[in-house]
């Protein structure tokens, strides 16, 4: 499959390039041996880029949305010790072994 930046095809958009980076040879050996059909150095190194970046925003909201379930449970009172959560995941873990398999 060959990948092609939709950034080509819009028209007006300016683009920006990213910095080169010195790797060792063995890495860049070894990005050359896993490039696909048609894919070119600098494609593959958008795509880990543009994955890079999603998964940083992703990480971001996660951080967020703990921290503000956490405000909601200290504001509501409703907080539950750990030991507690704990005890009750044990219990629903050896419930579990407990239990025989059925087979498939």
């Amino acid at each position: 499959m060959l990948h092609v930046s939709p950034l080509r095809y819009i028209a007006g958009v300016k683009t920006a390039a990213i910095p080169a980076v010195r790797v060792e040879p063995a890495l860049r050996d070894q990005l050359q041996q896993v490039l696909r059909a048609g894919e070119s150095v600098s494609s593959f190194v958008e795509h880990c880029v543009r994955e890079a970046v999603e998964r940083r925003y992703e990480d971001a909201a996660f951080v967020a949305r703990g921290l503000a379930s956490i405000d909601a449970a200290k504001r509501s009172r409703q907080l539950v010790p750990a030991a507690a959560v704990m005890d009750r995941l044990q219990a629903r873990l050896d419930s579990a072994q407990r239990k025989p398999r059925r087979s498939r």
